[in-house]
């Protein structure tokens, strides 16, 4: 299977990415871009979006990008800072680039924004296994 068409299997097979309504807009090996619309049943007590929503969308372009290798990623380690507060109706965008691979481990950067503003940064860590993506 061609890394840039692990991340379509992959959200085909994420019932949690699909209900938060998680698109792919671009794919390529080493950098994917997702995006979504903040809805009313993702806000919290304070009428903000609960930071869970941001730290999932990038989580979600974290994993797929770091799957495009061809090989299963598996995250070890991620961290958020939440830079702005999001609202219903926001459109997030988040683009995941890897920093560094190794044979084992990538590093990942991940930058959500509404519009040009950042309102997010977040980073992580795969492990890499030695299982293939396959057809």
């Amino acid at each position: 299977m061609k890394g840039k068409d692990i991340p379509y299997k992959m959200l085909s097979q994420d019932a949690f990415s699909t209900w938060m309504g998680i698109e792919i807009l671009e794919c390529e090996v080493g950098r994917c871009k997702v995006a979504m619309t903040i809805r009313k049943e993702m806000l919290n007590s304070m009428n903000y979006a609960h930071g869970g929503i941001s730290y999932t969308l990038a989580d979600t372009a974290f994993g797929f990008t770091a799957n495009t290798h061809g090989k299963y990623a598996v995250s070890i380690e991620t961290s958020i800072n939440h830079i702005e507060a999001l609202e219903e109706g926001d459109y997030l965008v988040a683009e995941c680039i890897i920093e560094k691979v190794n044979n084992k481990l990538g590093f990942n950067i991940v930058e959500v924004k509404r519009d040009d503003e950042l309102v997010a940064l977040f980073k992580g860590v795969v492990y890499r296994t030695q299982k293939d993506w396959e057809e």
